[in-house]
Formats: structure tokens, C-alpha cells, sequence
């Protein structure tokens, strides 16, 4: 659900999470406003080019119910909130031009921007977000309500003026409505067809779709009404799903992708061959996530050997061929959330991973299963690593199309390989990997100390200087007393072709503002 787009079998898992689209594979969505796919057009502002971006496609176009975290990339380009990211994951305006909290906290009041409109020309209006943002919170099948749990009301006491009344303190909204959780959805489209949002998106972002071959490609077409259309200079972008690692830089060099992502295996290639290759900081962590409800690791002794039986070091050398940091937590060196006193917290130890084994029992070691959506590489590493400590783990693959079913849905499955992409609030990534409902907390435990952590956290204002300690505190409760084992931090490598200009480097999410190709 949150892996990188590397492979087919990635886009495929993707392809089972958005059931229901209503299209066969291959099937074309001509959508009304539709522009002549891939050519290059100048439009107003002196936007020109198309860009072909080698990415993912989204699980859905409702951002209400798409169901991977990586879709929020894709998703910006067509919607817009009341607030986005700037390029190092801070809250900063986009259709508000600014917000207030009440002093105690409990609600927020944001401005929109006067005049804005969704791409269909409908009025973005208080009444219209608030219509959005009650549809998010109160739907039954919503995945993202749980993020709006704290929101008691939304208000629209004017045309410019939405108030959202809080039943606690919760300084995090401004960071968590920069995400698909508050991604403005015109409400004639969900009023007169709902489920044809998954593949004809509503939005007032800096382009629109006009036609989209589920599982093959979308093109969009910049929207000239988008509130800071000014800074976008590309007239079209086409997203496809990305193809394996032999065959990305080929494609770069072909000219069927301008821009792609790549892994840390092709990046010399990519140079040689005469691409220009940015290394841009994400979120993006590698994790086991370990189901403690399973033996052998409804042993607390297990668990931590485990985190000692690894060689990051290794893994990063391997995996990314260097393109990356050992981490031992969720959030990557440089970001606000990252704890310095757990910087080394469980550096390779195999002795001490031996003598945890023997103190649980298993003085012979241990047999256990390693599930993966893909055998090949950091499976087979782990498994040769784990075997140096006594640990025999056998692989098991399961279909990339059923791995969230089987391992998030049924928690069938003890011990997975995965890839944390992080989240546009903070709080909300404890709240995925650590809640309760978390989805990446497949054991659906959460100690009292880390919900007392978590909720300083939503309780402190974002630019008050206790919120870094809040935060980095939390961090240190939720690595020493939650079972997930964090590998690795996964930049974002992107080579680009020479007509492109440089990718804005985006920690979060990433942006085309002033981007262009010639």
C-alpha cells in the first residue's frame, strides 16, 4: 500500500486496491474538456511541453477513498486544498491564504482566496469545502475519516470563510489538509455521481485529466483557473506506471518518459547514458512490519533480536548501491520528527541478537516465515542475514494484487516487507504505523505511553519551540516500544532528460511548479 512504484507487480497490487473503477484493463476514459493528448501546445501564461512522467497511477481518483498512501502524488495534480507543503513539509497556504486558531485550540479558521473556482468554473467556496470536507469525515467507507476524528464541525459562516470546531486541541490540521485528506473535491460531481469520481477526478489542482487508460496512462492538461496557475509553465503532463529497472533508462532514453523514478542500480547508468539524476530526500522508509499477535514474536525477546540480527549498513550498500541511510526510526535525518538518541538504537549486534533468541527459548534459534510481494533482492538478503544469527526464515511470496488483503485486512501474516511513505501530518504517520486502526500496525496494539506521546503532539502548535521535542519524543516511545523494524530511508531519484528543467526537491509531495520542458 505504500511501496514505491518499482515494479509492474507493484502497479498491479495498486490495480486490486481500486476495484470498482468500472473499467477493463486497457479501457480508455475520454473525459469532457478533453485536449489532444501528448502534444505540445502553448497556453496562456506561456506555458508550453509536455512532460511524461514514469511514476505510478493512482488506486483511485477519489481522494476519499484511494487507499495508498503513494497516491497523493498524483492526486495534487488535480486537486488542491486549503493548505500544501513546502519543500521541507511545512504548512503554508494554497486555496487559504492563512488560518487562525482559537486560543485554546479548539478551532481553526481559514481564509480562501477570493474568486477561486474548481476546473469545471463551479465556485470553491466555504460552502463547497465544508460540503468536502463533512463527505471525508462522515462517509462510511471514507479512508480518511479516522484522520478527521477531531474535527467535530465544519462551518462556513460566509462565502471566504471555513471554521473547523475541534473536540480537543489539534495544531496538526494545517499539515494534515495539505494531503489527500484535504483535498477539495467539488461537490456537484459527488452529489450527481460518486463513484465516477475513482476515474474522472473533480478538483481545482494545477491540472485536470482529460483522459486516463486505467493502468496505462493519464493525461492532464494544465488548468489556467488553478489559484497559482502563474507558476505552472507545463501545458501537458502524462503519468504512466513506471517500468522494472532494466528497462527505465531505456525508456528515458527513448523518449517515453521525460522524467522517471529510478533506483539506486541505475543511477551511473542513467549519468551515462547522458540524463541529468536528482537525489531528492523523502520520506519514504523501508520497515518490516511485525505482527506481534503471531509466534514466534508474541515474544517480545524475538522481536528485539530481530532488530538487532540486521545489518542496515549492509542493505543500503545492496539495495540502494548507497542511495539511502540506515535508519532505525520513521522519519528521516533532517526532518523535524527525527530523534537524535535513536540514531544508533539497534545497530547490528549478532551476539546480542543470539542471546535475545536463547533468554525467549530459542537457545537453537528459530524458524519463521518472511512474507514479500517480491523474493528477489532485500528478501533474500535478509534471509541470509538472519540465518548468520540463528533465525531460519523461509520466504514466502504472496501476489502484489493480494498483499494488502492478506497481510493489512486479514493480518494473516507474521512477518512482511514493506515501504512507509510517509504522511502530510506527522501525527497522522503515528497514527498509520502505530494506531490502534493503524494499517501498518498489523498486531492493532498500541502502548499508553505512545498515545500519551502521540496526543502532545496534536496538542502542540506547530511553531511553538516545544513542538520539536514533542515530536521527537514521541519517536523515541514508538521505537523502543512498538515492533516495526526500520531499515532504511529511500530518497527519490529521479532522472530526467535534458530538455526538462530541474524537479523542484519536494520532500513530501512532489511538485511541477515552475518546471518546464523544451
Amino acid at each position: 500500500m505504500t511501496r514505491l512504484p518499482a515494479s509492474p507487480s507493484t502497479l498491479a497490487r495498486r490495480s486490486f486496491l481500486g476495484l470498482g473503477l468500472g473499467l477493463g484493463t486497457g479501457a480508455a476514459l475520454a473525459l469532457a474538456a478533453c485536449g489532444s493528448a501528448g502534444t505540445v501546445a502553448t497556453g496562456a501564461g506561456g506555458s508550453t511541453g509536455t512532460l511524461k512522467w514514469g511514476w505510478a497511477l493512482p488506486t483511485s481518483w477519489d481522494p476519499v477513498f484511494s487507499s495508498a498512501g503513494w497516491d497523493v502524488h498524483v492526486l495534487s495534480l488535480v486537486y488542491a486544498g486549503l493548505t500544501k507543503l513546502d519543500e521541507k513539509g511545512a504548512a503554508v497556504p494554497a486555496l487559504a491564504t492563512g488560518w487562525t486558531y482559537a486560543a485554546d485550540g479548539t478551532s481553526v479558521t481559514f481564509t480562501l482566496r477570493p474568486g477561486a473556482t474548481f476546473s469545471d468554473g463551479s465556485p470553491l467556496d466555504a460552502a463547497a469545502v465544508k460540503k468536502s470536507l463533512d463527505r471525508g469525515r462522515t462517509d462510511p467507507k471514507s479512508l480518511v475519516a479516522p484522520q478527521l476524528v477531531h474535527v467535530k464541525e465544519v462551518a462556513a459562516p460566509d462565502a471566504a470563510t471555513v471554521v473547523l470546531h475541534l473536540t480537543q486541541p489539534d495544531y496538526q490540521l494545517p499539515n494534515l489538509l495539505a494531503g489527500k485528506t484535504g483535498l477539495v473535491v467539488n461537490p456537484k460531481a459527488f452529489e450527481t455521481d460518486a463513484a465516477g469520481i475513482a476515474t474522472r477526478p473533480a478538483g481545482a489542482g494545477p491540472f485536470t485529466l482529460t483522459s486516463y487508460t486505467l493502468n496505462t496512462k493519464a493525461v492532464l492538461r494544465r488548468n489556467p483557473s488553478y489559484w497559482d496557475a502563474a507558476h505552472i509553465k507545463l501545458e501537458n503532463l502524462e503519468v504512466y506506471p513506471l517500468p522494472d529497472a532494466a528497462t527505465v533508462v531505456g525508456g528515458l532514453q527513448s523518449g517515453q518518459f521525460d522524467v522517471a523514478q529510478i533506483p539506486g542500480s541505475q543511477v551511473e547508468a542513467a549519468k551515462a547514458a547522458g540524463l541529468e539524476v536528482q537525489e531528492i530526500p523523502s520520506l519514504v522508509v523501508a520497515v518490516l512490519d511485525v505482527n506481534t499477535t503471531k509466534a514466534p514474536f508474541d515474544n517480545p525477546d524475538v522481536v528485539e533480536a530481530l532488530k538487532y540480527a540486521i545489518d542496515r549498513d549492509a542493505l543500503v550498500k545492496t539495495q540502494l548501491f548507497g542511495h539511502g541511510e540506515v535508519n532505525y526510526q520513521p522519519f528521516p535525518k533532517g526532518y523535524v520528527g527525527y530523534d537524535p538518541g535513536s540514531e544508533d538504537l539497534f545497530r547490528y549486534d549478532p551476539d546480542k541478537a543470539r542471546a535475545l533468541l536463547a533468554k525467549a527459548g530459542h537457545p537453537d534459534g528459530v524458524e519463521l516465515t518472511l512474507t514479500t510481494s517480491a523474493a528477489q533482492g532485500l528478501p533474500e538478503q535478509l534471509q541470509a542475514q538472519l540465518k548468520a544469527v540463528g533465525i531460519r526464515a523461509t520466504i514466502e511470496v504472496v501476489p502484489a494484487a493480494q498483499a494488502t488483503q492478506i497481510v493489512y485486512i486479514q493480518h494473516s501474516k507474521a512477518l512482511f516487507t514493506d515501504q512507509f511513505a510517509g504522511r502530510d501530518s506527522a501525527a497522522q504517520a503515528f497514527q498509520v504505523l502505530f494506531g490502534e486502526q493503524g494499517l501498518m500496525n498489523p498486531g492493532r496494539t498500541t502502548p499508553p505511553e505512545l498515545k500519551a506521546a502521540v496526543e502532545k503532539v496534536s496538542r502542540t502548535p506547530l511553531d511553538s519551540p516545544d513542538y520539536p521535542k514533542a515530536l521527537q519524543a514521541a519517536t523515541a516511545v514508538a521505537v523502543r516500544t512498538m515492533p516495526n523494524v526500520f531499515l532504511y530511508s529511500v530518497p527519490r531519484l529521479l532522472a530526467r532528460r535534458r530538455s526538462i528543467s530541474e524537479i523542484p526537491a519536494f520532500t513530501v509531495v512532489q511538485r511541477f511548479e515552475g518546471v518546464t520542458a523544451s
